[in-house]
């Protein structure tokens, strides 16, 4: 929390938050091109905002794209500010939350854990079935090869198949990319979102970067909103305890 006070303490840096709030997803190109500093400069201040997690970053060919990190910021209000003032900011927070949440020109969902894991035990719980049954309550069955299909299945013996695609990039133990849609929709490629899941190690942890984008409407990014922070929250607690929460995460009511 040292940190994040720290990088927010600076203006420059609270500028650069500002552009990522506006706009989510630029290259330091574009954030450099409002602000009267050269880039190595902007770069430090964004390395110390990273260092924050306040931004995380995602590479697209040879762009890298910074995206705002709403986890630092949160903490600071449910600490301080949302025992005061909660029923007005809860009503701010939706407001906020659905106007992020109709950017649709970039990836609509960026999600960032660190895990006290290795790469290989990460790889392994996002990709075999029976990791994934215990922690998202379905089994993602697939043999996780650039073209091959892959199913998230349900775990009560019925065989049903609540979401579909293929495998476009498997880089084990560092990037898996697939595609997402609905069994009836299968065939439709227009209609299938795409997941990227990026893993870093760095000493004896690993930051694990999810990535969902080419989203429907705004109920999908809802759903995207409230499901991924709880499924990876199974799955950190599950690799570095041995267990799941003790409740199913999904299930806790949003408000």
């Amino acid at each position: 929390m040292d940190e994040v006070f720290k990088a927010l303490a600076d203006d420059t840096r609270r500028r650069l938050l500002d552009r990522l709030h506006e706009n989510n997803g630029q290259t330091l190109g574009e954030l450099c091109a409002r602000i009267t500093m050269t880039r190595q400069s902007v770069t430090q201040h964004l390395a110390v905002l990273e260092a924050a997690n306040l931004i995380s970053t995602v590479r697209r060919g040879r762009e890298k794209l910074h995206y705002l990190n709403p986890v630092p910021l949160h903490e600071i209000q449910e600490r301080w500010i949302a025992t005061f003032e909660r029923p007005r900011l809860s009503a701010l927070g939706a407001l906020k939350r659905r106007a992020e949440e109709a950017m649709t020109d970039k990836p609509s969902f960026v999600y960032v854990t660190y895990i006290a894991s290795t790469p290989e035990k990460v790889w392994e719980a996002l990709t075999d079935a029976d990791l994934t049954a215990a922690y998202w309550g379905h089994r993602n069955e697939s043999d996780w090869r650039p073209g091959s299909r892959w199913a998230h299945v349900r775990t009560d013996g019925s065989g049903v198949e609540d979401v579909v695609g293929r495998v476009v990039e498997s880089e084990p133990p560092a990037r898996l990319v697939t595609t997402w849609a609905a069994p009836a929709d299968e065939d439709r490629e227009d209609r299938h979102s795409r997941v990227t899941f990026q893993i870093q190690p760095y000493e004896d942890i690993v930051r694990l970067t999810v990535v969902h984008e080419d989203l429907g409407g705004e109920e999908e990014r809802a759903q995207v909103g409230t499901g991924w922070p709880a499924v990876l929250s199974n799955l950190k607690s599950l690799l570095e305890t041995g267990r799941t929460l003790p409740q199913e995460p999904w299930l806790v009511p949003s408000r």
